[in-house]
């Protein structure tokens, strides 16, 4: 709804209300409230959706082609290469099975990054058809037209953003496959310092790139970690992935830009480090502890306290409580989103999500 509340928020700036930074993917709810068909009508429907919510931060597909409708039980659907996607929102997950050209231990100790740098035509997560061999001018330029369509169809209406998936730790992930990353990791690790180095000169080009651009937040994505906390060892972490980030976001502090940490699970443990490498803020979900994280570092952007299963009961009191707990000290930090951080599905209640919006409205307004 709003894209100078949101700017205004990530640079500490006050806001009339507490902004929202939500990843709604729910067609139910957008024809709901908008009634515009969001498949028929893609782009209309979400123009028209961020004018009648406080979405802060997002964007407006460029294009209002038709897409293809799926039925509320379609749960998967399996593409012309036999990759198995799940459903979100209006279309489809990326392919998830990661790693299944590597069969053994030998093929990822093979492997060598610098050898498979032109990712254009790779279905690896996160790679976005990115030719690595070419200059950081052309990166950047490439980026930049990006840049320029997003904020074309999007407008004042919310804060646009431009971010890489792939940081570092996601690399191993995506490439090899949770089982045999793991074992390399604790098991090899010289060969895991060699393997994120060359990682590494893929993720350099695109944050240099990055930051030449215009865009003012630049979000950083790396899943270090689950529901229980950090995937590897806070010492491991330090050792092999954080001097990576500091370098990184170092590209595009020099820039101007602020910079937000985009990870799954629980950050509360990894939090201090994250912040000390240079991110500006810290997007995650609610198995984190928020409260701690903000009485330490009540100087940050802090997103994703929200929980969509309170969404999912469909309880009208148990989400307004949830919002007035959440705004009760979210007025208290300047950096502090109200967001579900573990998403709007497209299988919740839109009524659900009417009312969290509502509630929030309520609730939100800081003077």
């Amino acid at each position: 709804m709003n894209r100078q509340r949101a700017l205004d928020s990530i640079f500490l700036k006050p806001t009339d209300r507490i902004p929202h930074w939500e990843s709604l993917s729910n067609p139910a709810f957008e024809q709901r409230l908008t009634g515009i068909d969001p498949w028929g009508h893609p782009r209309l429907a979400r123009e028209r959706m961020l004018e009648l919510i406080p979405q802060d931060v997002g964007s407006v597909p460029i294009s209002d082609e038709p897409l293809e409708r799926a039925s509320d039980g379609q749960l998967t659907s399996v593409d012309s290469n036999g990759d198995t996607r799940a459903r979100w929102g209006a279309g489809l997950t990326e392919r998830w099975d990661h790693g299944k050209e590597f069969k053994t231990l030998d093929d990822v100790l093979a492997y060598d990054p610098a050898e498979h740098m032109d990712m254009s035509r790779s279905n690896i997560v996160g790679c976005e058809g990115i030719d690595f061999t070419l200059g950081i001018d052309e990166l950047a330029s490439q980026r930049q037209l990006a840049i320029d369509g997003m904020r074309a169809a999007t407008g004042e209406r919310s804060l646009c953003m431009s971010g890489f998936y792939n940081t570092l730790f996601m690399w191993p992930m995506v490439t090899f496959g949770w089982e045999l990353f793991l074992e390399t990791g604790a098991a090899y690790p010289d060969e895991m310092k060699r393997l994120l180095a060359g990682f590494a000169e893929r993720s350099r080009k695109i944050f240099q790139a990055i930051a030449r651009t215009d865009i003012e937040v630049v979000t950083s994505h790396d899943d270090i970690c689950y529901a229980a906390g950090p995937v590897f060892s806070p010492t491991w972490l330090r050792e092999f992935i954080y001097p990576y980030y500091e370098e990184f976001w170092g590209y595009l502090k020099a820039a101007g830009k602020k910079v937000i940490f985009i990870c799954d699970g629980d950050v509360t443990q990894v939090a201090d480090d994250i912040f000390a490498c240079g991110a500006d803020g810290i997007r995650s979900e609610p198995f984190t502890n928020w409260r701690q994280i903000a009485a330490k570092h009540p100087d940050k952007v802090l997103v994703g306290d929200g929980d969509n299963r309170v969404l999912a009961t469909n309880d009208r009191e148990a989400i307004e409580h949830m919002v007035r707990d959440m705004t009760e000290w979210g007025k208290r930090c300047v950096g502090y989103f109200l967001c579900c951080g573990n998403h709007l599905p497209w299988n919740l209640p839109p009524e659900a999500i009417e009312h969290y919006f509502r509630a929030s409205e309520r609730y939100g307004q800081r003077k």
